[in-house]
């Protein structure tokens, strides 16, 4: 009988057919049969010309066999065919892995949730058990708000949403929280659209923020806003909540599209505005706390609910341009006067220094006008001093109210600040919060003094002394008088060539005529041109009837004659 030998290539087809089936097998599931428990091992027989070993554990139950009895048909991961004790390597684990990863993968595309339990923490969040896979929880996954304590979560099952699947790097995310707004989000649509406002509930403060507090009415949060939790003024929500707190709140505003509702508390309340009129009528003082304190003014509060505005010019009498908290202090006591109500815009304006006297008035009762009074140099500017009075008032002395004989800019720089000096009172001005002082007239009013002796009237003639040459005229002084007159050039002579104000020298006296004598303007006008046409006049009327034909001058030097000889 002839043998034919079978080439190298008939053999390495043969291995291929024999051994490549079953080397394909590597790294996937199989099916095997349990044909013997060793101890906790399974043996397992998945149809290759080895057994392998699987221990009972990796079955998930918790008794000898695992839950197993022999002939039972169980799925396996073939790691490899045969290893160095000629076994099959089988993991039960593994394979649970692999149907978990086909699972997964089908959830995953479709978009579904699937089932895990949390069964231990890690670096930046969870590991989760997918029936078999493991799969990663970042914490900020965990819930729609931070958890501190993820113990009632562990073990537990419960859904979760895959975000994402790297079956090469063996890498699965997931979240519960996306699952957990899914559901809030139902239950969120579901309850706006059965919230009406004006409805009353009973909500638990969840959050506080500045500007508010967040309210959870059973699944959906309202905001209650800082201006809706009373009547009365409120800094900060802190002041009358606390988390965890209960309240009841109305439903003010439901927006169904944005599902954001607006609350309120004070609403479940009487509005304290209603009848405002009558309570606080204008004119009447009462005693409010000052609350709140800005650059405009303060807020005081009259009654839970009902605050006025003091604006910083109705503070003070006597202090301007000053900040209020100056004036003021935040929870202080004052006395204020309603100066206006407006029920429509809920406002009312008060006034702090209408409850006090007015030191203006005050000060015109006690200093009438001629009263000599004492104060202190406040300040210097450019058109006088300003002297403290009694009351807290200023009161200012003029340039021109210095003194009778020197310029008032020559005489302010006498005076300091601090200096205590004496003054006349010459007028208050209680509308324009105005006093007007003098230091001059505490030594007499010289022109008044000329005046009622009778010797300073219009036609006079007086004499008077250069004190000042100038290109327009002459500046005098009066002879046995403090008072000083201008003689204009055109008043130096009644001849145009003697007009000349550089023919009189400082010291220089003559005689004119008052030509002009006002009271009120203290104001007196001389004239040498007028003494000479007046002394031409009385010379013809005394030497013209008994000198008959003499000429005119010889009428005058006949009348000079006669003064000469006088």
């Amino acid at each position: 009988m002839n043998i034919e030998t079978p080439s190298r290539e008939d053999f390495a087809a043969l291995l291929d057919e024999t051994f490549g089936s079953e080397s394909q097998q590597e790294g996937s599931v199989i099916k095997g049969t349990v044909i013997a428990f060793e101890k906790d091992l399974a043996v397992i027989d998945v149809g290759l010309k080895v057994e392998g070993r699987v221990p009972v554990r990796e079955f998930g139950h918790q008794d000898k066999t695992g839950g197993l009895s022999l002939g039972d048909e169980v799925e396996v991961y073939l790691e490899r065919i045969e290893n160095a004790l000629g076994e099959a390597v089988l993991s039960r684990e593994k394979a649970r892995r692999e149907e978990s990863w086909v699972r997964l993968e089908v959830s995953f595309e479709k978009g579904e949730k699937v089932s895990g339990q949390i069964f231990n923490s890690v670096k930046g969040g969870f590991t989760v058990d997918l029936e078999g896979a493991v799969a990663f929880l970042p914490r900020s996954q965990v819930d729609i708000r931070p958890v501190r304590d993820v113990g009632p979560l562990m073990n537990n099952p419960q859904p979760f949403q895959i975000l994402k699947m790297d079956k090469r790097r063996g890498n699965i995310v997931v979240s519960r929280r996306a699952i957990l707004e899914e559901t809030r989000a139902e239950q969120r649509s579901e309850i706006v659209q059965n919230l009406q406002e004006g409805q009353v509930m009973e909500g638990v403060v969840k959050n506080i923020t500045d500007y508010g507090a967040f309210v959870d009415l059973g699944g959906i949060d309202g905001l209650l806003h800082v201006t809706d939790m009373a009547w009365r003024r409120i800094n900060h929500p802190s002041e009358v909540l606390t988390i965890g707190q209960t309240v009841n709140v109305q439903i003010i505003r439901v927006n169904h599209e944005t599902q954001r509702i607006s609350l309120g508390m004070k609403q479940l309340e009487s509005d304290p505005w209603e009848g405002i009129d009558a309570k606080y009528p204008l004119q009447a003082k009462f005693t409010g706390r000052v609350t709140n304190i800005t650059d405009y003014g303060a807020f005081v509060e009259l009654e839970p609910g009902i605050e006025g505005l003091i604006h910083v010019s109705e503070m003070s009498w006597t202090k301007k341009n000053i900040h209020p908290g100056k004036i003021v202090s935040t929870s202080q006591e004052v006395e204020v006067l309603v100066l206006e109500v407006d029920p429509a815009k809920r406002r009312i304006s008060l006034g702090l220094k209408q409850a006090m006297d007015n030191p203006w008035t005050s000060f015109a009762d006690k200093f009438p006008v001629g009263t000599i009074v004492e104060g202190e140099v406040k300040n210097k500017t450019e058109f006088g001093l300003f002297v403290g009075l009694d009351g807290d008032v200023d009161g200012m002395v003029h340039l021109s109210d210095l003194d009778w004989k020197r310029s008032g800019e020559e005489m302010i720089e006498e005076f300091k600040k601090g200096d205590v000096v004496k003054a006349i009172v010459l007028d208050v001005d209680t509308d324009k919060e105005r006093i007007s002082l003098g230091i001059k007239q505490l030594d007499g009013d010289p022109f008044a003094d000329a005046a009622a002796s009778g010797e300073l009237r219009k036609n006079a003639v007086v004499t008077c002394e250069v004190t000042e040459v100038q290109e327009n005229g002459l500046e005098v002084k009066l002879a046995d008088t403090d008072l000083s007159a201008f003689i204009r050039r055109s008043d130096l002579s009644r001849e145009r060539s003697e007009q000349r104000p550089d023919r009189f020298a400082v010291g220089e006296k003559f005689d004119a005529r008052v030509t002009n004598f006002d009271k009120k303007a203290r104001k007196v006008s001389l004239s040498i041109k007028a003494l000479e046409i007046f002394e031409e006049k009385e010379a013809v009327a005394q030497y013209g009837s008994t000198a008959s034909g003499a000429s005119l001058g010889d009428i005058l030097g006949a009348a000079l004659k006669n003064q000469d000889d006088e």
